[in-house]
């Protein structure tokens, strides 16, 4: 018992701040949205029926599923790019250790690096109007979902090389050569072994890229001075909105509402990585 005990000390200052900053908040949350003085009611559930909430969640999933479908393709591009290179390779570590930074550059700092560049006072946009007659900013695009697409998509490629690449490390070089030896080519190695065992992982890395925006709120706050055209930003307007008083309510129901997708696409997320980890012992 006392060594189980000492075994498990290590561990104490973790499980604090986990229940501090994750079980307590969840938990305020979800008492909060479900019951209203006291007692158990659905009226701020009802509430994320309404025409706002519903759009401002088609919204998200669209934002999160677009950023994440483009970050997954191009950023397992890039992992079989760095992993086609020699482990030893310079590049190869100088990529990586950039995505490893880029992944973690977001929130206010990036949505200014993006409003310095193509913003409508841009240095970009302000050279592409003065030497080709364009403006690049156009209509506001960057401050819109479309924008947001863009800006979101700069940490999502990076963070898909970060998860993806111990997939393709993971692949053997033996099961190729048994592929070969069988007088498989290249298209059919990747069609008939690669591809199949690579899926569950390039489906587990999109589903947390996809987790990853749909809880992002930094970035969307800082470009995004109006309107609430995802779940985060309307969260934020319940909670500050000198028009419409006493929506704290309905906030904490949004805020439910984004644990539950958040912890369905995680749940999934872990299913598939599971079946990864099996082949990559």
């Amino acid at each position: 018992m006392r060594k189980r005990v000492s075994e498990a000390l290590p561990l104490v200052p973790f499980l604090t701040v986990v229940v501090i900053f994750l079980v307590v908040p969840t938990v305020t949350v979800i008492v909060s949205a479900l019951f209203v003085d006291g007692a158990f009611s659905l009226a701020r559930i009802e509430a994320l029926f309404s025409e706002a909430a519903l759009t401002a969640l088609g919204r998200s999933v669209l934002l999160s599923g677009t950023t994440a479908l483009i970050g997954a393709v191009l950023g397992a591009v890039l992992a079989w790019l760095i992993v086609s290179s020699p482990a030893s390779s310079m590049v190869r570590r100088a990529v990586m250790s950039m995505c490893s930074v880029l992944a973690q550059f977001g929130g206010v700092a990036l949505a200014f690096a993006f409003l310095a560049t193509v913003g409508l006072n841009g240095v970009l946009t302000l050279w592409v109007q003065q030497a080709f007659g364009w403006n690049l900013a156009g209509s506001g695009w960057l401050y819109s979902v479309g924008g947001l697409v863009l800006v979101y998509t700069y940490f999502q490629i990076p963070l898909m090389v970060i998860v993806f690449v111990p997939a393709l490390e993971g692949l053997r070089d033996a099961w190729r050569e048994a592929a070969v030896s069988l007088g498989a080519s290249t298209w059919q190695y990747w069609r008939e072994v690669g591809a199949p065992l690579l899926a569950p992982a390039f489906l587990a890395s999109a589903l947390l890229l996809f987790a990853n925006a749909f809880a992002a709120y930094a970035t969307a706050a800082a470009l995004v001075s109006q309107g609430s055209p995802i779940v985060p930003l309307l969260i934020r307007s319940a909670l500050t909105s000198e028009v419409v008083l006493g929506q704290s309510g309905f906030a904490y129901a949004l805020a439910l509402e984004m644990i539950v997708v958040v912890a369905a696409v995680m749940a999934a997320y872990n299913v598939l990585l599971r079946r990864t980890a099996r082949w990559l012992r």
